[in-house]
């Protein structure tokens, strides 16, 4: 209703799966994290699973669900937030890729871009898995690493259930067509470059405890950054820019095994085909924290990043708080904990993810 907008908005809940004991004991000790900040969540049986799922299969030990979530279609809801902006009195500069940031005294000064500058004491970056690449342009060492993530869409059915559902190996959602979107769960793919080098000591403590939760592909990513890394390349020329078209290749694999186990925990459903598959590059944070804030060696530089695959659920709520950063000095929540100085104070967690 706020962004006066149809996003497809379904407030159809969300249902976390347990296959073991270990797993549903997590969902247990999530339970007052939920509470303290007002969520209904609450463990359900196994006979309780299938008034949320109609005609879920499978031997589960039981669930975690929490009602009051929702979900809505990405595209619709980015387009949406654009027209709202615009609408506010925001301007839109499409396909115009900025080429670097001005700083004049230890303060941002504008943005360069190649239809010109801006000029601007505030500089927002929330360019997501790209960036570390501009902060780096500043001389500012953001940890960050690509996770290559896949999905799918499949042909439409009849309605199963307005709630999202996160298996061991699917995650998947019905849209208002009917059709699902799909995610295979599992290891995550990482395509090697030269920036896989970097900062290894920030990731190497938790890759090794998780090694199993990940691949690593070489190939081509690594082809494209060994030649970007040559006097004279395109990506010296314009370090920001150079490979603006990226678009990652879906996992074909990923797509075959998400739709089986689709159709393996609903087996009422007919034969399914996939619609679409497409890839692309989220942004990983070493403790999956984002990182928000003003950075206190540049004034007006204001990170907004590193959600690490949680971008679309949060993003309403962190361009809030940084904006209150940015109009009022101070946010209305305590952003310390995601604050760019932990990575150099040595105050890194270890990842803990639910789901």
């Amino acid at each position: 209703r706020e962004l006066g907008a149809d996003i497809e908005w379904i407030q159809g809940g969300n249902l976390a799966l347990a296959a073991d004991d270990r797993r549903m004991a997590r969902f247990e000790a999530w339970l007052p994290v939920a509470r303290e900040f007002g969520l209904a969540t609450r463990l359900l049986r196994p006979r309780d699973l299938g008034a949320v799922v109609p005609g879920l299969a499978g031997d589960w030990v039981g669930g975690m669900h929490t009602p009051g979530d929702g979900h809505a279609d990405p595209e619709k809801t980015t387009d949406a937030f654009a027209r709202a902006a615009v609408a506010y009195g925001a301007s839109l500069h499409l396909e115009c890729a900025v080429q670097g940031v001005s700083t004049r005294a230890g303060a941002v000064s504008g943005v360069v871009t190649e239809h010109g500058e801006i000029r601007t004491p505030t500089v927002v970056c929330a360019a997501g898995a790209w960036s570390a690449r501009l902060a780096r342009t500043l001389g500012l060492d953001l940890p960050q690493r690509w996770v290559r993530g896949t999905v799918a869409r499949t042909t439409p059915v009849p309605v199963v259930s307005a709630c999202a559902v996160w298996a061991p190996g699917v995650a998947f959602r019905q849209c208002r067509d009917g059709s699902f979107t799909i995610a295979a769960g599992g290891a995550l793919d990482h395509d090697v470059t030269l920036d896989s080098l970097r900062q290894l000591r920030f990731f190497l403590p938790n890759f090794w405890k998780n090694k199993a939760l990940f691949r690593f592909h070489v190939g081509r990513p690594l082809l494209a950054s060994l030649a970007a890394a040559l006097p004279g390349s395109a990506a010296r020329r314009r370090p920001l820019v150079w490979d603006r078209g990226l678009e990652p290749p879906p996992n074909p694999a990923k797509v075959r095994r998400s739709l089986a186990e689709l159709q393996r925990l609903l087996p009422s459903l007919p034969p399914l085909g996939i619609a679409r598959r497409w890839a692309g590059y989220i942004d990983a944070a070493p403790d999956l924290v984002p990182v928000l804030g003003e950075v206190p060696r540049l004034g007006g530089f204001v990170l907004a990043t590193g959600f690490s695959g949680h971008g679309f659920a949060m993003g309403p709520v962190a361009g809030r708080l940084v904006s209150e950063v940015i109009l009022d000095g101070k946010p209305s929540l305590d952003l310390s904990a995601f604050r760019f100085s932990r990575f150099a104070e040595g105050v890194i967690g270890t990842p803990r993810n639910v789901l």
